[in-house]
């Protein structure tokens, strides 16, 4: 983290717990404020890669499962990085400007992700490079949070995933509940933007942000749960995340296979569970009349409800169990599962 934005924000009453912000010393209040309120968040805890060079676009356009080709300036996407098994390794944001495209992935994915992405480099040329030392992302969210940016900014996007770039900063119109943005851009010019948003919007940690990213259905891919899912399974392929009409990349086939011919056997819900406990990624479920060998699902993201009962997650599972009143964390005494609504449709099952 850029340690001038981090000595800012401590000014500002962030709290951490080791690099990751906490909140900003009322975290039940801060969750409240997310359901109907105006509220910041530090965005520190995700990395963003800078990819440079001639050979930028046709390079990720084989290793991505999105189309990189139909990347512009205005227009921001989702994809996933997989292996040859068509497992996910990390999922991104990616959005371009100019020549150069971005990959905004969790911190803790970059180090091996920057590895993997330049050990395929061969020839091409292309030069990645971690952005992080002197760019900054905040998120903003709420039922004003348009009315309150335009404030700051002359022009906002419009549509979901849309990007419009203001000198050095670049903002995203993100998928939510709420009118929700990010915007990246440097240390010197998002610190006056915080200070001018934190008069009407509730400054939140990560947990906050994270719960909001679990509303609208985003999944994203973490340590714990690396190679674990292909990209359907997280339903990257409802939110525009995959393209079935591109060219190859590193595990195309067995995404496309899955999509064509296969019967999808597990599916990302979003769920409630009665713990009061934090739950990390990977963290298995159970239900006694699932038959497989892999178990019943796995979590992918949680965090705490905004009415303080209980924990919102995704979680990958097993679409025979996902009617199941018997739903468990862990094992046959871990704490009840619910499903709860997601905001887009599920295809009907091929049969």
């Amino acid at each position: 983290m850029n340690t001038k934005w981090q000595d800012f924000l401590k000014n500002m009453g962030a709290e951490y717990s080791g690099s990751q912000l906490s909140h900003f010393g009322n975290p039940d209040l801060e969750r409240r404020a997310c359901d109907n309120g105006l509220i910041i968040a530090d965005l520190s805890h995700l990395s963003l890669i800078k990819a440079a060079g001639a050979d930028t676009v046709s390079f990720l356009q084989g290793q991505l499962t999105n189309d990189i080709e139909q990347l512009t300036d205005n227009r921001s996407q989702l994809s996933g990085y997989c292996n040859p098994k068509g497992r996910l390794l990390a999922s991104f944001r990616v959005f371009r400007k100019a020549e150069d495209l971005y990959l905004m992935l969790p911190e803790a994915l970059y180090d091996s992700t920057f590895k993997r992405l330049k050990m395929y480099l061969m020839r091409s040329k292309v030069e990645f490079s971690n952005c992080s030392d002197h760019t900054v992302s905040i998120g903003i969210s709420g039922p004003a949070a348009d009315t309150e940016l335009q404030k700051h900014l002359k022009d906002l996007p419009q549509k979901i995933d849309d990007v419009i770039h203001s000198g050095e900063l670049s903002i995203i119109k993100l998928p939510g509940i709420q009118p929700r943005f990010q915007l990246t851009g440097p240390v010197d010019e998002l610190i006056p933007l915080w200070q001018s948003l934190d008069v009407n919007a509730a400054p939140v940690g990560k947990a906050v942000w994270d719960l909001l990213e679990i509303r609208a259905g985003i999944p994203t891919i973490y340590p714990e749960t690396v190679e674990s899912f292909v990209p359907q399974m997280v339903n990257l392929e409802l939110i525009n995340g995959v393209s079935f009409k591109k060219g190859c990349y590193t595990g195309q086939e067995i995404v496309a296979r899955m999509h064509y011919l296969g019967k999808l056997k597990r599916r990302m819900y979003r769920v409630h569970i009665d713990s009061s406990e934090s739950i990390i990624p990977g963290t298995p479920l159970f239900s006694p009349t699932s038959s497989s060998g892999q178990g019943t699902g796995n979590i992918v993201v949680a965090a705490p409800a905004s009415s303080g009962k209980g924990i919102e997650a995704l979680a990958v599972i097993q679409t025979s169990e996902s009617e199941s009143s018997e739903l468990r964390l862990n094992n046959a005494e871990g704490e009840a599962i619910s499903i709860l609504e997601i905001p887009y449709e599920f295809p009907a099952q091929k049969t």
